[in-house]
Formats: structure tokens, sequence, C-alpha cells
């Protein structure tokens, strides 16, 4: 079922969960739930050049997740780069560009060449940017825009009563992209786990119980007429909004 022609969120943010429980329910390892999540991205990918979306954000890899197990990070780390190698000339095809968002400096050295390689084979799409959250967490962001903002009040360059929402959101990794719209959060969890607090004060939450190695285009299509229902107020009544 297509989604309808008007309101279409202009950027979506993915958080995708489940890939490990799906494994094991099929009584595989985690990595499998992984490496099966890797068509979800691609579905999530067409479905948004399909609708008009021109920003996908994927919360890939959190700042949390150094926590799990060696053997799994490592692996997600070697299904990354294959990915990259993979992807590419199919999001250059679609009109697709890369670009990274996090903490780049704890990956190794390999990962890292990657991801350049990645954003620089990208570079030209100019149907939807998709953006990888990848060593990310809203708290290390926080932290890093207060440290930029202090440093530049220590300058002389800004005085603290200059310092607004408008400010704040300039220092942010996130600057050069609009907040998101509508956040799509698969396997049945309802929190934002750590993910673009400042830029999620607006957005409209989108939940459903499906792992995602099983979220289909037509998931994604459905996430958007919820959306596409729903009445955003920023705050206002309906009558200001209409009248705005």
């Amino acid at each position: 079922m297509e989604t309808s022609i008007g309101n279409i969120p202009r950027h979506v943010a993915i958080i995708m969960d489940g890939n490990g429980r799906w494994a094991e329910e099929h009584g595989k390892e985690r990595i499998f739930g992984h490496m099966n999540g890797v068509e979800s991205v691609r579905n999530a990918v067409r479905a948004s050049v399909r609708n008009g979306v021109r920003y996908l954000t994927l919360y890939a890899f959190s700042t949390e997740n150094w926590g799990r197990p060696v053997q799994e990070v490592e692996a997600l780390m070697e299904l990354l780069c294959k990915s990259i190698v993979n992807e590419g000339r199919e999001l250059c095809e679609q009109g697709v560009r890369v670009e990274i968002l996090g903490d780049r400096s704890r990956m190794s050295e390999k990962v890292q060449e990657h991801l350049s390689l990645i954003e620089r084979e990208t570079s030209a799409g100019d149907r939807l940017t998709l953006i990888l959250a990848l060593n990310y967490s809203s708290r290390w962001e926080i932290t890093r825009m207060a440290q930029r903002i202090a440093r530049e009040a220590a300058e002389g360059k800004i005085a603290p009563e200059e310092i607004d929402q408008q400010t704040v959101a300039g220092h942010m990794a996130t600057a050069a992209w609009p907040d998101p719209d509508l956040l799509i959060r698969t396997s049945g969890e309802r929190r934002l786990s750590n993910f673009l607090l400042w830029q999620l004060a607006y957005t409209e939450l989108y939940f459903t119980d499906i792992y995602w190695p099983d979220f289909t285009e037509a998931e994604f299509d459905k996430a958007i007429r919820s959306y596409q229902s729903r009445e955003r107020r920023y705050g206002l009544t309906t009558k200001q909004r209409r009248e705005k």
C-alpha cells in the first residue's frame, strides 16, 4: 500500500532494535541478526527515496555498545566495512549521500578509512542524505557542544548572555541537518536510548513490535501513514497552527 503524496516527513530517524533477539529466536548467534538487518537498512533507504524523505538517520552503534562482548563488537565492525564496500554502487545509483555522525576516534584505522571512503564515493548524492550514527550518544554530543561553547566564551568570542537555543543547536554535531520529523523504533521497546535527545523535542514517535530484521518497505510506509494522520502543533493550539 502506497503512502499518500502530501505531508511526507523531511527527516526520519530510526533506532534499529531487535537484531540479537531475532537471531536468538531463530536459534542463531547474535551476529546473524545483524547480518540480516542489513537488508532492512536497504528497505529503509529504498522506501525513503521512494517516498521523498530527504534525510534518514540510523542509530547503528552507540557509545554504550562498546560494552557488548568483544566478539560481537568485532563482528559488527567487520560487517560495517563489508557493507560499505558492497552497498556503495547502489547508494550512488539511488542518489544517496552518506554522512557519519559520532566520535570516530575510537574506531580502528580500517573502519575510519572505510567511513571516509563511503562519504567520498557518495558525496554527489542529492536525493537522500543517509546519516549513520556510529559511536554516538546524545550525552557525548551535548558534552561536546558545551565544551565548544565554553571555549568560545573563554576566548571572548561569545558572551554567556548571548547563548540561546540557536547557539546550542549550531554547536551540535547535527547542526548541518534539520531535526527529525519522525522517529521509528523497532522491537517493542519504548525509550530513546540516549539518541538525539535535543533534536527529538517535537518529533513524532512511532513504535513497532517488529524486530529490525523483519522491517520491510511496507512497514516503513506504515510508519509514514501514521505520521501523516497526526497533527503537529509544537506547543500551540490547533487554531494557532492553522493561522500561522
